[in-house]
């Protein structure tokens, strides 16, 4: 047990204060902010993917092909500035394209009337649309030839009528919430700037999180450090205590031994000094009797009976009376309650802790509504409403100017869904009339036998396609017409608008200066940079970027230099760094017990020759054995012949007997007592100096390194702690800034608007409007076979005039007599 504790205390002497590692932060580490700022946002729209997106590319690719020419930047810069310098000529250069599609649409609305009115008339005159004058053999195959192209162009027509019906629905759709969205997208913006100071003012009270958090760290933080000095020290500690209960111990008992060797060691010398006499006389006695002729056998036991004397004398052995006298009146202090009292001395250094740093938590307490006097200086220094007043006029007058454009344009889509509804329903109805005509005009041919023979069903039939040619000359004109002014709107909005916005011709146009008016310097109005732009601001503020950056902001506050972490921390930092208390005075030895134990090493203990002592004690008190002698006295009495003899010799025996139970096995007793003693001091005599010196010496180290160690621990807690509250700090103002930058007074909104505007415009109205005259142009153009197709097959659903004769050739029989019927022509 000794060397165990020998072996912790070194170590604990050799291991290095303060080597414990900060542990570090877990999951409760990392705060959680709320994000209780304004939530006024602008959800990013997106391109939805569209089963029509191919029809949508295939509408793009015509009119990249109708219209080629690029940006027209001196035509609209001369728009803007100067109306009326704007030349006709210019205008029609750049929408050449359109020009050409507007003399087809031109050309298509007066000769189709055209030529349907002269198609009335050929019909007043029985000439078109009539019978078949004679019946060949490849009439069967022209009819359904005819079929087949009609049933063709009817097919496209209907897939076009349907994609018309479909993109209408689409646009109509999409353009109330497109329209709603431009004020609301207004309105928002504006809220998101105005509630920047009340956003901000929510970032900074979220400050409230990392301050609770250090507040409870805080209550913890003293016992904390306690605890970590007694949890380090404490081996060392526990090691020196234990070392020092060793020694009072080694003192205790070797005065009780030392005085146990001195008693009996006298008691020893005077038992000698009695049992002398009596032993002599026995012996005289004894070998008188043995020497008694009349005693048989006796000679063989009278050579024992003379060695008869005293063995052991302890009168030679040292003294022990100058130890003794040296150790006299130790111990004179109390060890038991003196370990007692430095174990409770340094068992209670938590609760020393705890009151010696009760004044500094109370100092960091106080410091810490300091810094949320500070922290509130974010919020009261943001300059953000004196630069953002222009941005929400500039948006105030957008919402105004721009509502009677939206319900013109709402009206106008209004009329438009409802002559598209119509005209594509005439159409419907034209594809029926076909579908009509060409069923019964078929089935009335196959119940026919004779060419010539009238059929009421292909008559119908013939009547139904006529029916569907003339609605298609009577509308076609209102089609066109509604297909070129969707087209004419559609396409420049297309090719002007939507592409040059995705390849960022816009921006270019607008950030070039001169191109718009000053009552138009979007720099100006919106407080740009004034090296900056549109198209900077707009990627600044797509990256994300704060108003501040964009608004000209940083140049009077600099976001990052008010969220640096030294600017709330250095006071609450200096007040832990500058903190000092005497944790580790603890008195393991008082003066008076180290007295006892120089007094206790200088006594001589060691000097004592205790080999004499064991050398002595390997002599019998008596050198023969009075046991034996005795037994061989009664043996020779059981052999005497003579009473007399015998008598003596049983006398004599139990003398012997009586001796030795009564005075030898008292003082071989003593022995064994003085053995035990001897036995003790001779192990400790020669380790009493190192051991003494060295626990003088540890305990005197380890009083003097209690609190250097004690203090660096308590360095190294609140070093530990200090870091991990400035974290908390530097987390708190990392989401700060993130948060001011990305949601409250971020300019991405911005951004997100104009992405968005071009996503309702582009990508959500102009596809499927621009769709829409595409596949409602289609349906007008294929009623021009359409109509060709249907005239020509009513011939072949009406009965012919004449018929063949003649299998090789196409020549009528000369005296054919026509057979009289009720058919009218």
């Amino acid at each position: 047990a000794m060397r165990a504790a020998g072996l912790l205390l070194a170590w604990a002497l050799l291991r290095p204060a303060g080597t414990q590692q900060c542990h570090l932060a877990g999951p409760g580490g990392v705060l959680r902010f709320t994000d209780t700022h304004a939530e006024i946002r602008v959800p990013a729209l997106h391109r939805v993917p569209s089963s029509l997106d191919p029809l949508y590319g295939l509408v793009r690719r015509c009119l990249d092909l109708i219209q080629q020419n690029p940006l027209p930047t001196e035509l609209l810069r001369a728009a803007l500035n100067d109306p009326g310098s704007v030349r006709t000529s210019q205008v029609v250069q750049y929408e050449l394209g359109y020009v050409v599609c507007a003399a087809v649409a031109l050309l298509f609305t007066v000769a189709v009337p055209v030529a349907g009115m002269c198609f009335c008339y050929c019909r007043s005159r029985r000439r078109c649309g009539g019978r078949l004058r004679a019946h060949r053999r490849s009439l069967g195959c022209r009819r359904h030839c005819l079929l087949t192209c009609l049933s063709l162009t009817s097919l496209v027509i209907l897939i076009s009528v349907i994609c018309a019906f479909v993109t209408s629905q689409r646009v109509k759709g999409q353009m109330e919430p497109g329209l709603g969205a431009v004020p609301v997208t207004l309105r928002t913006l504006r809220q998101h700037i105005a509630n920047v100071p009340q956003g901000v003012q929510m970032v900074v009270d979220q400050f409230e999180v990392p301050r609770q958090q250090i507040i409870s760290d805080l209550g913890g933080l003293s016992r904390s450090v306690g605890l970590s000095i007694h949890a380090q020290l404490k081996a060392m500690t526990y090691a020196a205590l234990a070392d020092l209960q060793d020694r009072a111990g080694d003192l205790q008992t070797s005065l009780h031994h030392l005085q146990i060797l001195d008693k009996t060691v006298r008691a020893l010398a005077s038992a000698r000094a009695e049992l002398e006499p009596a032993l002599r006389e026995r012996r005289r006695r004894v070998v008188a009797l043995l020497d008694d002729p009349r005693c048989t056998s006796c000679a063989s036991v009278l050579g024992r009976a003379q060695s008869l004397e005293l063995g052991a004398d302890y009168g030679k052995v040292p003294s022990v009376e100058k130890v003794l006298k040296a150790l006299a009146g130790l111990p004179r202090s109390d060890f038991a309650e003196m370990i007692r009292q430095g174990n409770g001395t340094f068992n209670s250094i938590p609760e020393l802790a705890v009151e010696r740093m009760a004044q500094v938590i109370q100092d960091l307490r106080d410091e810490m509504a300091r810094v949320t006097e500070k922290v509130q200086s974010i919020a009261d220094g943001f300059p953000l409403p004196d630069y953002t007043r222009p941005v929400s006029e500039a948006l105030v007058k957008a919402e105004d100017r721009s509502q009677p454009y939206l319900q013109e344009v709402e009206r106008f889509e209004h009329y438009r869904w409802i002559a598209g509804t119509v005209l594509c329903s005439i159409i419907l109805l034209i594809l029926a009339c076909n579908m009509t005509g060409m069923a019964l005009g078929a089935y009335g041919l196959s119940k026919r036998e004779d060419p010539s023979d009238y059929e009421c069903r292909g008559e119908a039939g013939a009547k139904f396609l006529l029916l569907g040619v003339g609605l298609a000359f009577l509308f076609s004109w209102l089609l066109i017409l509604l297909v070129f002014a969707t087209f004419l709107v559609g396409g420049n909005i297309q090719t002007l608008v939507c592409r040059n916005w995705v390849n960022q011709e816009i921006y270019k146009f607008i950030d070039t200066p001169g191109n718009l008016p000053p009552s138009m310097n979007l720099t100006r109005h919106l407080n740009l940079r004034r090296n900056s732009n549109l198209s900077a601001a707009y990627r600044e503020c797509k990256s994300g970027a704060g108003l501040w950056e964009v608004l000209q902001l940083d140049r009077s506050y600099d976001l990052d230099e008010h969220l640096k972490t030294p600017k709330y921390t250095a006071d609450f930092q200096k007040r832990l760094g500058d903190f000092t208390a005497r944790l580790g005075d603890v008195r393991l030895l008082r003066s008076e017990g180290r007295q006892d134990l120089e007094t206790f090493a200088r006594s001589g203990v060691d000097e004592v020759d205790y080999g004499r002592f064991q050398e002595e004690m390997k002599n019998p008190v008596v050198q023969t054995s009075l046991p034996g002698l005795a037994r061989s006295l009664e043996g020779l009495q059981k052999m005497q012949r003579n009473g007399t003899v015998a008598g003596r010799l049983a006398a004599e025996a139990q003398a012997l007997w009586q001796m030795q139970n009564s005075t030898v096995q008292s003082q071989e007793a003593l022995v064994v007592k003085l053995g035990e003693s001897v036995q003790f001091l001779s192990r400790l005599a020669p380790h009493l100096q190192e051991r003494v010196k060295k626990t003088l010496a540890t305990t005197a180290s380890v009083e003097a390194r209690l609190p250097v160690q004690a203090q660096q621990i308590l360095r190294q807690e609140v070093g530990c702690f200090t870091r991990k509250e400035l974290r908390y700090f530097a987390q708190y103002l990392n989401w700060v800034g993130q948060t001011l930058r990305e949601d409250v007074a971020s300019c991405q909104p911005l951004a997100t608007a104009l992405d968005n505007g071009r996503v309702i415009l582009c990508d959500r109205i102009a596809d499927p409007w621009n769709a829409f005259w595409f596949s409602l142009g289609c349906c007008t153009f294929f009623l021009i076979p359409n109509i060709i197709f249907a005239i020509r097959l009513t011939k072949h659903f009406r009965p012919i005039r004449n018929r063949l004769i003649s299998t090789g050739s196409e020549e009528t029989c000369p005296f054919h007599i026509p057979r009289v019927t009720a058919l009218k022509l």
